[in-house]
C-alpha cells in the first residue's frame, strides 16, 4: 500500500511540474518583451515645442518633425559596436543599437535599441539656445548637410555636419567616433559670419518617454531603476525617477534646488537596466541642469552652459561627451568621476562591490561566472565557518535535549512561567544559545541581498551561461531544477534542527522549504545557485558538527 501511495504521489508530482512549465511558458509567450527594432529605420513621428521652467530663464529646445525620407534626413555611423541615427534636422542622435547586445538569447540578430524612435522615444538631444542660438528659434532647428549618408567606422574618425542659419551663423557639429568605445565627443564649432556679435548657450539633453524598460528580465522581487542620475554640488551621485517631476510643481522645486547649486563639470545620465546613455559637459564650467515634462508627456533632462560671446568674423567652440552603451564600470569611470556609480548595488553597495570585484576576479581564471558564484559562496562560507560552526554546536545540543524539553512540558503544563524557569536554566547549563540557529540565515542574507543586486545591476553576468541548460545566469531557471534543488536542501537542513517545542512553530519550519521553493522559482539562477551551494556547504558542516556530538555523548557513555 505504501508503495502504491508512493508511486502516485510521484506521478502526481511529475504532472505538476510538467503542468506547471506549461503554464510558464504561455505566460512568457502571452507577455512578450516590449517590441524593438533590428535596424536602423525612418522616423515618422512629430515632435512639438515648449518652454522651460521660467526657472532656467532661457527657452526650450524645439525639436522640429524629422522626415520618414531616410536618405535625405538622417546620418547611419556604423561601427563593431554599434549602429548610430543622427537627424539632420537639428544634429539629434536618435537611435543607438548596440549589436554586442542581443534582446535575448532566443533572438541574437536583434540588438538591444538603447535610443530609439520607432518602438518608443528617447533621444540624446545638443545644440545652441540663448538670445541668438538657431535652436530656440521659432522657425524650427537648424537643417544640417553632411558628405554621405553612411559610415562605417573601423578606426577612429571625425564626421562633421554642417548648417548655416539666418543670422550669420555656421555650424558645424562634429561627432569622433572610436570604434572601440561606446563615447563620442560631440563638438559644436560656431562661426559667425554676421557683422555683429552673437550670443548663444550650449545645451545637452536626454529626454524619453514613460514606455517600459525593454531591456528587463521577467523575474520577480527588486527592479533596476529607471530614470535620471546626476551629480550634485553635494552629492556624487543623486536618482531622480520620472515620478519626481512628474507635476509642474515637483519640476519647478527640483530645477529651483539645482539652480541654486551649480554644478561644475558633472554629468546626466539616462538609466535602465544593465545599460546607461549619459551627457558629460566641461569639466571647467559650471552648468545649470534642469529636468521638465513636454505636453506629450515626455520626460527631459537639460544641461546649459555659460553663454558664449562670439565677436563677428569670429569663430569660438563647445564640446560634450556622451555615452550610449553597458553599464562597465572602468569606462564609465574613465569618462568622467562618479559616473560609474550609475551601476548601482543599493544600499548593500559596500558588499555588494567587493562581491562583484571578487567574482570579476574568479571569473577571469575559471572562464565561467557559475563556477564564479560557486567558489565565492566558498569562500563566503569560510569567512563565516566559526560562527556557523558555533551556531550549529548549539543547535545540535537543543536537538540532544529535545526529549527533556518535552518531559519538562508535560510536567508543568500551563505553568509558563515555571516551564520558562526551567528552560533558560537548562540552556546556561549545558550552554545552549535558543538562538543560534538563527544566526547562519541572518548573517547569509545581506550577501544574499547584495548577490541579488550584482546579478540585476552588473553587465557582464547578463546572458552568462553556466552549464548544461542553465545558458543565463541573470534570469530564473528555465526548467525549475535549481529552485527544487533547493527546495530538497532546505528540507534536508531543517531535518538537521532540532524540532521546535512549539507546535505552531514546528508546522512553520515544516512548510518553510516549500514557501522558500515558490519565491526563488523566479529568482536569478546564479543567485539560487549560490543559495544551492550554500545549503549543501551548511549541511555538510552541521552533520559533521552533529555527530561529533552525539559520538562524543556515546563515548562518554
Amino acid at each position: 500500500m505504501d508503495i502504491q501511495r508512493t508511486g502516485l504521489l510521484a506521478v502526481l508530482g511529475i504532472l505538476t511540474y510538467v503542468l506547471f512549465l506549461q503554464w510558464n511558458l504561455f505566460t512568457e509567450a502571452e507577455n512578450p518583451a516590449s517590441a524593438v527594432s533590428a535596424q536602423i529605420q525612418p522616423s515618422t513621428e512629430t515632435r512639438t515645442a515648449g518652454e522651460v521652467p521660467s526657472s532656467t530663464g532661457v527657452n526650450q529646445v524645439p525639436v522640429a518633425p524629422i522626415s520618414s525620407n531616410i536618405d535625405a534626413d538622417q546620418i547611419i555611423i556604423s561601427t563593431p559596436a554599434a549602429d548610430m541615427a543622427i537627424a539632420l534636422s537639428g544634429g539629434d542622435i536618435t537611435q543607438v543599437l548596440l549589436k554586442e547586445f542581443p534582446v535575448s538569447l532566443k533572438n541574437q540578430d536583434q540588438p538591444i535599441p538603447l535610443l530609439d524612435y520607432v518602438s518608443r522615444t528617447y533621444f540624446a538631444q545638443s545644440g545652441l539656445v540663448g538670445a541668438d542660438g538657431p535652436d530656440a528659434s521659432s522657425n524650427g532647428r537648424p537643417i544640417y548637410k553632411a558628405e554621405q549618408q553612411r559610415y562605417e567606422i573601423t578606426e577612429p574618425t571625425d564626421i562633421s555636419i554642417q548648417a548655416t542659419t539666418d543670422s550669420g551663423l555656421i555650424i558645424t557639429k562634429t561627432f569622433s567616433v572610436d570604434p572601440a568605445r561606446y563615447d563620442i565627443k560631440v563638438t559644436h564649432t560656431i562661426q559667425n559670419t554676421s557683422d555683429t556679435a552673437k550670443t548663444v548657450s550650449p545645451f545637452v539633453q536626454l529626454k524619453r518617454d514613460n514606455s517600459a524598460d525593454p531591456s528587463i528580465q521577467n523575474s520577480m522581487g527588486m527592479q533596476a531603476f529607471l530614470g535620471y542620475a546626476l551629480r550634485t554640488a553635494d552629492e556624487r551621485y543623486r536618482k531622480v525617477s520620472f515620478s519626481d517631476f512628474e507635476t509642474a510643481i515637483d519640476a519647478r522645486e527640483l530645477n529651483t534646488e539645482l539652480k541654486d547649486n551649480g554644478v561644475t563639470g558633472g554629468y546626466l545620465a539616462l538609466l535602465q537596466h544593465y545599460f546607461t546613455s549619459a551627457w558629460v559637459p566641461s569639466g571647467d564650467q559650471t552648468h545649470l541642469y534642469s529636468f521638465r515634462t513636454n505636453q506629450d508627456g515626455h520626460f527631459i533632462g537639460s544641461i546649459i552652459s555659460p553663454d558664449i560671446v562670439i565677436p563677428a568674423g569670429e569663430s569660438r567652440q563647445t564640446v560634450a561627451t556622451f555615452y550610449a552603451g553597458p553599464k562597465d564600470q572602468d569606462a564609465l569611470e574613465a569618462i568622467s568621476p562618479g559616473l560609474e556609480l550609475v551601476v548601482d548595488y543599493g544600499w548593500l553597495w559596500f558588499i555588494a562591490q567587493p562581491l562583484f570585484w571578487l567574482l570579476k576576479f574568479i571569473q577571469t581564471y575559471v572562464g565561467n561566472w557559475g563556477f564564479a558564484i560557486i567558489l565565492v559562496t566558498v569562500l563566503v562560507k569560510a569567512a563565516f565557518f566559526q560562527l556557523s560552526a558555533a551556531a550549529y554546536k548549539s543547535m545540535a545540543k537543543m536537538r540532544k535535549f529535545t526529549p527533556e524539553i518535552t518531559r519538562m512540558r508535560e510536567l508543568y503544563g500551563d505553568d509558563r512561567q515555571r516551564m520558562s524557569k526551567e528552560m533558560m536554566d537548562l540552556y546556561k547549563r549545558e550552554k545552549i544559545n535558543p538562538l543560534g540557529g538563527c544566526l547562519p540565515i541572518v548573517v547569509q542574507m545581506p550577501v544574499f541581498i547584495a548577490l541579488y543586486w550584482v546579478l540585476l545591476e552588473s553587465v557582464e553576468l547578463r546572458q552568462a551561461p553556466f552549464i548544461l541548460w542553465i545558458n543565463d545566469l541573470s534570469v530564473k531557471d528555465p526548467f525549475f531544477i535549481l529552485p527544487l534543488l533547493m527546495g530538497v536542501s532546505m528540507y534536508i537542513q531543517t531535518s538537521l534542527n532540532p524540532t521546535p517545542p512549539d507546535p505552531m512553530q514546528a508546522k512553520i519550519m515544516k512548510y518553510m522549504p516549500v514557501a522558500f521553493t515558490f519565491f526563488f522559482l523566479w529568482f536569478p539562477a546564479g543567485l539560487v545557485l549560490y543559495w544551492v551551494v550554500n545549503n549543501i556547504l551548511s549541511i555538510a558542516q552541521q552533520w559533521v558538527i552533529t555527530k561529533s556530538i552525539e559520538n562524543a555523548d556515546t563515548h562518554h557513555t
